[in-house]
C-alpha cells in the first residue's frame, strides 16, 4: 500500500543550513516531518534536535540511512561531500534533496543523476530562488506577457563572506563567491527565462578583500548569453559590508520590475545597544540595521521543502532537478574559464580542469 502520511525526513548536517532546513519543515509541517538528524560534530546534532524536537540523532549519516521509515534525506554538508552522500542515499532507496551547488564537478553531477534514476528516487536540487515569493511573482508577470520580450535578467547576492570556514577552502567548496552565490543567480536566470539553451558565458572575477583566507574569488560578475537573445547578469560578492543583499531586476521591451528580498520586508531599525538577530550575515545589530520579517518565508525555503515532500507523494512534479544543478555546473566551469582567459567562452564548454575554479587558478598562476 502506498504511503499517504507525512513524508519522514532525515537531515545531514547540523550547522547554518541544517538549522534552516529544520525550521523550514516546521513552518510548513503538513506534508513532511523531520525524524532524524546526522552530524559528525559532537553536540551539534543534539542541540539542533533539542531545538526542533527531532527524536533521533546520529553521528554517522550512513547509520541514519538504515532507518526504514525515512523516505527523504536532505544534504546540508560541505560541497565536496554532496556527490558521495547523494549516491549513498539513493542506494539506500531514499529520495535526495541536495543543497546548492549540486556538487563540484560535472562527472560527479552525471553520476548523481544516473544513480538516482537507476534507483528510482528523486534528485531534488535545493534552489530556493525558484520558490521565493517575490521572484515567483516576477516570473508569473513575465510569463503573462507583462514585460513583453524579456531581454535582461539580473540577480545579485552579496555579503561579507560565508558562515563556515570550509567555504574559504577551495578543495572543499570547489570555488569562491561565484560557486557559493553565483550558482543561485545562474539558476535563477536559467529558470526565469524558461531554461533556454546557453550560447556563451563571460565572467570577471577577483580576490580583492579576503586573499589571506582563500585562493578563491571574493567578488565578480558573470554574463550569460542565451539562445533566445536574452542575457543573464549575475553579480556576487563576499566583500560587501553591511549584511546580506539579495535582489533581482527584470527588463523587457514593455516593462520592468525590481524584487529586493530584504529592504521591502525589513524594519529600518536603530539601536544603541544591539539585539539578538537582524538578518543573515549582518555583523552587528548596534546602530542602523534592517531586521527582516519572516526571513525563511521570504527566501522561499519552507515552500521549497514542502514542494519536495509533495513530489515524493506524487502530488507535484519536481521543479528543481538534478539536471538543473548540472546546467549550473556547466556555466560555473565556463565562467571560471572565462575569468581566467579574459574572454567570452562559447557553449557548450568542455572542462580542462578538475574543478570549475581550477580553470581560473591555473591561469592566475601563470
Amino acid at each position: 500500500m502506498a504511503n499517504t502520511g507525512k513524508v519522514k525526513v532525515g537531515i545531514i548536517g547540523s550547522r547554518f543550513e541544517g538549522d534552516i532546513h529544520c525550521a523550514s519543515f516546521q513552518l510548513m509541517p503538513e506534508e513532511a516531518e523531520v525524524v532524524a538528524i546526522a552530524s559528525p560534530t559532537p553536540g551539534h546534532a543534539e542541540q539542533l534536535a533539542k531545538k526542533y524536537g527531532i527524536p533521533r540523532v546520529f553521528r554517522d549519516y550512513k547509520e541514519m540511512l538504515k532507518e526504514p521509515d525515512i523516505e527523504m534525506v536532505t544534504i546540508t554538508a560541505p560541497n565536496y561531500l554532496h556527490a558521495q552522500m547523494t549516491i549513498d542515499i539513493a542506494n539506500a532507496g531514499k529520495h535526495v534533496v541536495c543543497e546548492k551547488p549540486l556538487c563540484i564537478t560535472l562527472a560527479e553531477a552525471d553520476e548523481m543523476i544516473e544513480t538516482c534514476k537507476r534507483k528510482g528516487v528523486l534528485l531534488a536540487y535545493a534552489e530556493e530562488l525558484f520558490f521565493t515569493p517575490k521572484y515567483v511573482k516576477a516570473k508569473e508577470m513575465a510569463d503573462q506577457g507583462g514585460f513583453g520580450k524579456v531581454y535582461l535578467v539580473k540577480q545579485s547576492e552579496k555579503h561579507f563572506g560565508p558562515h563556515s570556514d570550509w567555504f574559504w577552502d577551495v578543495e572543499r567548496s570547489g570555488g569562491g563567491a561565484l560557486m557559493d552565490l553565483g550558482c543561485h543567480g545562474i539558476a535563477f536566470c536559467y529558470w526565469f527565462l524558461g531554461r533556454p539553451a546557453i550560447k556563451s558565458v563571460y565572467a570577471q572575477l577577483g580576490t580583492y578583500v579576503h586573499g589571506a583566507k582563500t585562493k578563491g574569488d571574493d567578488d565578480g560578475v558573470c554574463m550569460i548569453e542565451f539562445e533566445n537573445n536574452a542575457v543573464g547578469m549575475v553579480e556576487v560578492s563576499w566583500a560587501k559590508r553591511g549584511g546580506m543583499s539579495d535582489r533581482s531586476e527584470i527588463y523587457g521591451e514593455g516593462g520592468v520590475t525590481y524584487a529586493d528580498l530584504h529592504m521591502g520586508n525589513a524594519l529600518p531599525t536603530y539601536s544603541e545597544y544591539g539585539f539578538g538577530y537582524a538578518v543573515e550575515k549582518a555583523p552587528s545589530t548596534q546602530g542602523w540595521s534592517y531586521p527582516v520579517f519572516e526571513e525563511h518565508w521570504n527566501y522561499g525555503m519552507p515552500q521549497e521543502m514542502r514542494h519536495f515532500a509533495r513530489c515524493v507523494r506524487g502530488k507535484e512534479t519536481l521543479q528543481a532537478t538534478g539536471e538543473d544543478g548540472r546546467a549550473v555546473m556547466q556555466v560555473l566551469y565556463a565562467a571560471y574559464a572565462s575569468a581566467g582567459a579574459g574572454k567570452k567562452i562559447q557553449m557548450p564548454y568542455k572542462p580542462t580542469a578538475k574543478t570549475p575554479i581550477g580553470e581560473w587558478l591555473g591561469k592566475r598562476g601563470k
